[in-house]
């Protein structure tokens, strides 16, 4: 007979403790197969497909698109067939690489036994953050029409109760309403009670030996929000709940004043979330100081076009503003290492980074990103360029991993694409300064002593004023706005 195994959300790496579901790829009754993916959730670092490790028929699901789940918690079951014990397929143990990189809890694993010892077949561990890992040898493939006739389509099947996290409970043990510990297994319902100020033991639950589901919680916080009791026996008394009114929109409050529309709230998780975090800690932690100057770029603008009209269409992509850009900025840390750093403040010392990991400020519908373009100061012009659209465009899709926006130690960011000519940027933490680039427009400029119209572009450097003092960022940005108007200046670092 099938046996129904849980499949939790992994750990997806780089410190996350959460994820919101974005989108369920499978429904209640769909047949699955090993390593299929199952939903697509967005971190604060990136959008991932999650496979599930199991083959089977889909049996519940938990959390609804919208939702957060932490690391950990169930993410859906399945009803998977088992064989003999002599079956074919991985054995306990098997399947579990012994390099580092594999997460834990998350219901997957090597061969499951049930009571009588047969083994159920899954793919191993989940990979920290980027799903499961090979297919173990021999390993017997599940057939989704056996598993199918076994198991009823589209039936869901409530997993095994497990032990509250917080409170210590098993649904079933016998704890009624207001008498101790409650029936309570997602994670998800009590966050929702604790958002509401709602006590759980008040509630008695609909599900299997009164477990709460979340139809319970929210039924509990419309009664409240009406200003009627919860839901409980008779033999236990009911506390008195103070309900507040809220002044209705566009209704007349008590003291005749009409009442405005209300407060718009937006959750700050995800990508924006972590940029919020991010920039806080950035404007607490750091000292920062900003320079700036104009620059010249009539001639960074003609060399540009020099090389793409050489080129020609067979050579590829032509090279942007931001390639010439990132390639000037990775010459200039050559000569002022001091802002390719970052601060270790428990040792108290300036750490000077060998590499060059060039950040560059990506707006995308999910928020602002910073994709990373590795070992810069060994790229040139034309390979900067292309590692530079590869990563925007995986940016706008959403398809950007983790270790693609982390590990960056000098960022450059083009807000003259938003049509502003200045800025004063938060340093990208826990790295030491950011260039920002205005917007390239024609403008009156004295050249060679005479007024003329050229294309004008305002520079600006942010730098921890910990790491260097305003000489060694004014030598940065002045070498900087040099490469930009004379571009052969360059050519001694090539």
């Amino acid at each position: 007979m099938p046996q129904v195994l849980e499949f939790k959300l992994p750990d997806l790496g780089e410190g996350l403790t959460e994820a919101e579901i974005v989108r369920w790829l499978v429904e209640v009754g769909d047949v699955v197969a090993i390593d299929q993916p199952v939903v697509e959730v967005e971190t604060a670092k990136a959008m991932v497909e999650v496979p599930c490790p199991y083959g089977g028929v889909v049996t519940a699901r938990f959390g609804e698109e919208g939702s957060e789940l932490p690391v950990g918690a169930p993410l859906l079951t399945v009803a998977v067939s088992v064989g003999g014990a002599d079956a074919e397929g991985a054995g306990p143990g098997a399947g579990a690489g012994s390099g580092a990189g594999v997460g834990t809890g998350s219901g997957a694993g090597s061969g499951s036994a049930d009571g009588s010892g047969a083994e159920v077949e899954s793919s191993g561990n989940v990979l920290v953050g980027y799903g499961t890992g090979a297919p173990v040898a021999r390993r017997r493939r599940v057939r989704p029409a056996a598993v199918a006739a076994a198991v009823p389509a589209r039936v869901p099947v409530a997993p095994v109760p497990a032990p509250d996290p917080v409170l210590g409970s098993v649904p079933g043990s016998g704890s009624g309403p207001g008498l101790g510990p409650v029936a309570v297994v997602s994670p998800l319902v009590r966050k929702l009670a604790r958002q509401n100020d709602l006590d759980l033991r008040q509630l008695v639950g609909s599900g299997p030996d009164g477990l709460i589901l979340r139809a319970d919680v929210e039924s509990a916080i419309r009664a409240l929000a009406e200003g009627t009791a919860v839901s409980r026996p008779a033999s236990v008394p009911a506390p008195e709940v103070e309900v507040v009114a809220e002044p209705v929109s566009g209704a007349e409050s008590v003291s005749g004043e009409v009442a405005g529309p209300a407060a718009q709230r937006v959750p700050l998780r995800g990508v924006r979330g972590a940029v919020a975090d991010k920039l806080s800690r950035s404007r607490r932690e750091i000292p920062d100081a900003t320079c700036w100057v104009d620059a010249d770029a009539t001639e960074l603008m003609a060399a540009r076009a020099a090389m793409n009209s050489a080129a020609g269409p067979a050579a590829g992509p032509k090279v942007s503003v931001l390639a010439l850009l990132a390639r000037i900025c990775t010459a200039a840390l050559a000569r002022f290492p001091e802002l390719n750093s970052t601060v270790d403040l428990e040792a108290r010392e300036i750490v000077r980074l060998p590499e060059v990991h060039l950040g560059f400020a990506a707006q995308t519908e999910r928020g602002l990103v910073v994709p990373v373009v590795r070992d810069a100061q060994a790229r040139n012009a034309e390979s900067i360029g292309a590692e530079i659209a590869r990563l925007t465009e995986a940016a706008r899709a959403g398809r950007l991993t983790p270790a693609e926006l982390t590990g960056g130690t000098f960022t450059l960011n083009n807000y003259g694409v938003f049509g502003v000519d200045g800025s004063t940027p938060i340093i990208n933490h826990p790295e030491a300064a950011m260039l920002g680039v205005g917007r390239i427009v024609p403008k009156p400029w004295v050249h060679q002593g005479e007024l003329a119209v050229r294309q004008v572009v305002q520079l600006s450097l942010t730098f921890d004023h910990r790491v260097c003092d305003g000489g060694t960022a004014g030598g940065f940005l002045r070498y900087v706005a040099d490469c930009v108007e004379q571009p052969a200046v360059l050519l001694r670092t090539l």
